[in-house]
């Protein structure tokens, strides 16, 4: 049985190197009948499912992988990507918190999860989350912007302002969007003159 697992994993990577998803996820799925605890096979499908917006099936491979590794913080967040682009952002916040439970440095699943909790309108828990992303990536304009938006619909304009000053420094364009999504005419004079 193992030989015929590796067979089929071996053909279904050939099949990924050449970008012809189909024939490697047919061929992932007869390893996983070989061998359904492989980690890689499970990783594999549930990555061509969710490529091919498949995302029901994808979320049950990366299930069954957490059950193999129950602490991959790249497989929770994953699994919350899954559950959020699929429009279910409350099921995709408990992953994201696992992500950052198994690594609390994972920029991007406090990114999604404060881009979940903003969706459900949960907007001082998104704050908390942006705030995580903006201490783990100062220079990361877009997570300065959402954490921006975060502030305005949690009724913060003192620290709307914080923000928009920080993204001056070096987005000065993402600030002049912050002030003009967030409805700040009165922080428009903190922008500069931008040629574009």
């Amino acid at each position: 049985m193992k030989f015929e697992h590796w067979q089929h994993y071996a053909r279904g990577w050939l099949w990924l190197f050449f970008k012809r998803e189909k024939q490697a996820y047919e061929e992932f799925r007869l390893a996983y009948s070989r061998d359904p605890n492989h980690l890689q096979t499970l990783l594999h499908l549930a990555s061509i499912d969710a490529s091919q917006k498949r995302f029901t099936a994808a979320e049950k491979w990366f299930e069954k992988a957490l059950v193999i590794t129950p602490d991959d913080s790249p497989t929770w967040f994953n699994l919350a990507f899954v559950r959020e682009t699929a429009g279910a952002p409350a099921r995709a916040i408990p992953a994201f918190m696992e992500s950052v439970r198994c690594n609390p440095n994972q920029d991007l699943a406090w990114y999604g999860m404060g881009l979940a909790h903003a969706r459900l309108g949960q907007h001082t828990e998104a704050v908390k989350a942006f705030e995580k992303v903006a201490e783990l990536q100062p220079m990361y304009g877009d997570g300065l912007y959402q954490l921006g938006m975060a502030y305005h619909h949690a009724n913060c304009p003192d620290q709307v302002k914080r923000v928009v000053t920080r993204l001056v420094d070096f987005e000065p364009k993402t600030a002049k969007k912050l002030v003009h999504d967030a409805q700040r005419s009165d922080l428009k004079s903190l922008i500069p003159d931008l040629p574009f």
